[in-house]
């Protein structure tokens, strides 16, 4: 899942647990594929509009805003030079003419004017943040007033599989919580409303996105429940361990019974939340 920096003081806490492997890039590159139509569903912006797509990484929602928006102007803004390559790579190759520029900068400090863009579109990015909140208003400043946010973000509470296994369950648990000591949250999705609501946002509407996976579904069972979720969980197996949160053996166990979910009689339940919110002309009120 892709990542920006918030603040200051978000710089020396907030961390991508998910690393930037090659494993890595490649997971996000199916995450997206597979999601496109879940996370982009509705959201198209019109012709010549200009879009910021905050925490772009390896560019894989990228392609899917500019296949989506052809028309549309985006800038794509990442603190990772290595994952900014990346991404002008895979657009190029996937979305040939799309009107794409690349900046290098941190969501702290955006080099850009005061309500340049008409959209702003952030997806599993306040996951990673140590001070979501203050990110959310941070962009209301390059963003124009009555323009919109889409923010998308998921919820590791919201995963429900059969067969049921506390070993599951467990290593799931240590994902949160490495996350959280990262500074990041991997419960967010269900707090956006109030983070928006808080961030001076007016007009939000937020709406679960569920993916549901069993036999009669495979590609989702392959492209989320096996190559999205469970590869995002044993990507953090050695700091797991490392950090004492589980021995090897109940690692391999959970690892073993969340790959159960993806057989013929298993079934994997995961809820994303997307929201849209409006940059009030009068300026709003940003909450504490």
């Amino acid at each position: 899942m892709d990542t920006a920096m918030a603040s200051p003081e978000a710089r020396a806490t907030a961390g991508y647990v998910h690393g930037y492997s090659e494993r890595e890039a490649a997971r996000l590159g199916d995450q997206a594929d597979t999601l496109a139509a879940l996370v982009h569903a509705g959201t198209a912006y019109p012709t010549g509009s200009r879009v910021l797509e905050i925490g772009c990484g390896v560019g894989a929602q990228t392609v899917h805003l500019a296949q989506s928006s052809p028309g549309a102007r985006i800038t794509a803004v990442d603190h990772s030079a290595d994952s900014l390559a990346q991404a002008r790579a895979r657009v190029a190759a996937q979305a040939p003419g799309a009107d794409v520029e690349w900046f290098h900068a941190d969501l702290a400090d955006l080099p850009f004017s005061n309500a340049e863009f008409d959209y702003v579109f952030v997806c599993f990015v306040l996951e990673h943040l140590s001070d979501p909140r203050r990110a959310l208003a941070a962009l209301r400043r390059v963003l124009r007033p009555d323009g919109t946010i889409t923010v998308v973000e998921g919820d590791h509470g919201s995963a429900l599989f059969h067969p049921a296994s506390e070993y599951a369950q467990a290593v799931i648990e240590c994902q949160v919580q490495l996350q959280s000591v990262a500074g990041g949250n991997a419960l967010i999705g269900r707090q956006l409303q109030p983070l928006l609501a808080r961030a001076g946002y007016d007009n939000i509407v937020v709406r679960p996105r569920t993916v549901y996976a069993d036999q009669t579904r495979p590609a989702l069972v392959d492209g989320f429940t096996r190559n999205t979720f469970i590869a995002m969980v044993e990507a953090v197996r050695d700091e797991a361990l490392t950090a004492g949160l589980t021995t090897a053996a109940l690692w391999d166990r959970g690892i073993r019974d969340l790959h159960r979910t993806a057989q013929a009689d298993g079934t994997f339940h995961y809820t994303f939340f997307k929201a849209v919110a409006v940059n009030p002309s009068n300026g709003g009120t940003v909450g504490q």
